[in-house]
């Protein structure tokens, strides 16, 4: 008896976590790293900002492209957003690495930055991977999740921290730039965009003259902003990654201010507890695609939140020169649900005809949580002169996201 060949489906899965990781996990988790060296003054070095204007870009870029997703990206075949969204995100860190302390110029990047996320990231991906699965599809897109910690985890030990000590931060910026275009060979020769053109349907079962009839979306254009579900799941789902978000964006500023002031010892100890923390997310990420595929989502992403809050207390007891390694434990598992929960969430509401629209909406506005509310964090630190005051306004935003949930509708999932 043949064995049986594997559903191609899993190569573009695989294929994902390389490109996901590469667009997303490299330089999301990565320019954090630098936050520290743009903050120390001009003669030491650095540009000598404060932590409003580090933290400013990302927010402005999120704001200024908000626009991208809703009315081009899901217009453009995911294959092509990959292509376009890495190049355009390697030339931000060329950029990066060549702006000499313009603090306009660094700002203006960041437009180009989230542009190239936007095409590249969550939008792109999880429409493709949604087209190869269904029953499967939970687990599929943790693959490609996974890609995000893994790559990020990787980068930040064995990546980031070498390519800094040895060149200085400017050419590691600009090196981490070009290991982006990584991603251009797997996407033009490994993927494929729907696998109708292998002559399957989705989860590999066979092509019929039945399964090529054009499908009907049950719902008019108009229609997804007039459903509970979409306004739960952008609330929610925005007040939940904001408040990952503002932990991830100030770890390593957070643990500057608890004592670990030399430089060669908070890089070291930000670098292994990211690294753990990433790896940890990676597990938790097949876990939650594998539970959500068994048990409710709500349940899950409850799993998620208590994991979240039982690590923010730890922040408030850092003791140098200690690695903070069940901090990176608990919130790295709760990472695990994060964009990819109410991705999954969405798609049991909404057909997939309409799926690449409202994932649109979905993940341009929970960016600009994830991005403005990091920014709104440095503002209560600097006014409050400590991070005790901000980890309290980080734990209401991620109760507030928990509660708003709480009223999605029940609903079958679309077929």
């Amino acid at each position: 008896m043949p064995a049986q060949k594997i559903f191609y489906g899993w190569w573009i899965a695989a294929a994902s976590f390389l490109t996901f990781g590469l667009a997303v996990g490299l330089p999301y988790f990565s320019l954090p790293f630098f936050y520290d060296y743009f903050e120390q003054p001009i003669s030491a070095g650095g540009f000598g900002w404060s932590k409003r204007e580090i933290t400013f870009g990302l927010p402005l870029g999120t704001l200024a492209t908000l626009w991208v997703g809703p009315v081009i990206a899901h217009r453009i075949p995911p294959r092509r957003l990959i292509l376009i969204g890495t190049g355009l995100t390697a030339l931000t860190f060329l950029g990066f690495g060549r702006m000499n302390g313009n603090v306009w110029m660094y700002w203006s990047l960041w437009l180009v930055y989230m542009t190239g996320n936007v095409f590249s990231g969550g939008l792109s991906h999880q429409i493709l991977l949604s087209q190869w699965f269904v029953r499967r599809r939970g687990t599929a897109l943790s693959v490609a999740y996974l890609g995000v910690s893994l790559v990020g985890a990787f980068s930040a030990r064995f990546v980031i921290k070498p390519l800094t000590e040895a060149f200085g931060f400017p050419t590691a910026l600009q090196l981490m730039g070009a290991l982006l275009l990584l991603t251009w060979p797997l996407v033009l020769f490994v993927m494929k965009e729907r696998p109708a053109d292998l002559g399957l349907q989705p989860d590999g079962e066979p092509l019929t003259e039945e399964s090529t009839a054009p499908r009907t979306d049950e719902s008019p254009k108009q229609s997804i902003f007039r459903q509970r579900a979409f306004w739960v799941l952008l609330i929610g789902g925005s007040c939940s990654v904001g408040a990952v978000g503002a932990i991830s964006q100030h770890l390593k500023l957070i643990l500057k201010d608890s004592g670990f002031t030399e430089q060669a010892t908070l890089d070291q100890i930000f670098s292994q507890t990211l690294s753990v923390l990433l790896v940890t997310s990676a597990i938790g990420r097949l876990l939650v695609g594998w539970l959500t595929d068994r048990l409710s989502k709500l349940h899950v992403l409850t799993l998620t939140f208590l994991l979240f809050v039982g690590s923010l207390p730890l922040l408030l007891f850092l003791h140098p020169p200690e690695t903070p390694y069940l901090f990176a434990l608990l919130f790295g598992l709760a990472m695990g649900g994060d964009f990819l929960l109410v991705a999954l969430m969405a798609a049991d509401y909404f057909s997939a005809a309409t799926l690449a629209r409202v994932l649109a909406v979905l993940l341009a506005v929970m960016t600009v949580g994830q991005t403005w509310f990091p920014y709104f964090i440095a503002i209560v630190r600097e006014i409050s002169g400590s991070y005790t005051t901000p980890l309290a306004v980080i734990f209401a935003s991620a109760l507030i996201g928990r509660l708003v949930m709480m009223l999605l509708p029940k609903t079958p999932t679309p077929a």
